[in-house]
């Protein structure tokens, strides 16, 4: 089942639970969630009556639905929208240049089991959505301080689709930005991907600096799709009934 759009990363949240994320996605019909505890993210066919009321069929109890959309797209009969937002896509064609290793690093696999190392650097930098299951999605690679060992720094992999893969989770501790620990990190999964064959993405809001930064890394922007949080309308029952 397809959403009828002209590109697969146009209705990305989808194509992934569809695809090579299909063994972990929850839902049926014309709908498709994440579990929350990986990513909060929901996905519809197509912007239909049919799909949408999959997709309440499947939503938990006061979960709202946060989806990756093509277009600002009107609410459908009885879901309220509490928040639309642009975001920006941006994809890699190559390999961009090179800084080098930021001070000879070294770049260390992060797996569940530094789970609460990254959810407290998460907490810290703020990176967006990132939950106890996160890590899971795909690759995690991290810097940590020599001294303490404290996770400093740390970059993956989230949404993937045949071809493409979206980089995710970049951020560096409040107390050791300004280094390039997360061009560093973001260069070296870009690499990776390339040498699988797989092209690397990223999504990032508009009035986020970041988005000049990955331009300069060697991203460009390929579209601008829609963060859209939506839930099922609360009935109202008049008095009596």
């Amino acid at each position: 089942m397809g959403g009828g759009e002209d590109h697969p990363l146009d209705n990305v949240v989808w194509t992934a639970l569809t695809t090579m994320h299909a063994s972990i996605a929850l839902g049926s019909g014309f709908a498709r969630h994440y579990p929350r505890d990986m990513a909060p993210f929901s996905a519809v066919a197509a912007p239909t009556a049919r799909a949408y009321a999959d997709l309440a069929e499947s939503l938990g109890p006061e979960i709202e639905a946060r989806l990756f959309r093509p277009r600002e797209e009107p609410a459908p009969p009885g879901w309220e929208t509490l928040s639309a937002r642009p975001i920006i896509q941006m994809i890699a064609d190559a390999p961009g240049p090179s800084s080098g290793n930021a001070h000879g690093i070294s770049i260390d696999p992060l797996t569940i089991d530094a789970a609460s190392d990254m959810l407290a650097l998460a907490e810290a930098a703020k990176p967006g959505p990132f939950s106890a299951r996160t890590m899971l999605l795909g690759n995690y690679v991290g810097v940590r301080e020599s001294v303490n060992g404290r996770l400093i720094a740390m970059a993956g992999e989230r949404f993937r689709l045949p071809g493409y893969v979206e980089l995710s989770g970049i951020c560096v501790h409040p107390d050791a930005r300004g280094c390039g620990l997360g061009r560093t990190l973001t260069q070296h999964l870009m690499q990776k991907a390339f040498d699988r064959r797989e092209v690397p993405f990223l999504h990032v809001f508009p009035d986020n600096p970041a988005a000049a930064l990955y331009a300069r890394g060697g991203f460009r922007e390929r579209a601008r799709l829609w963060v859209i949080w939506r839930r099922p309308a609360p009935i109202i029952r008049s008095v009596g009934a």
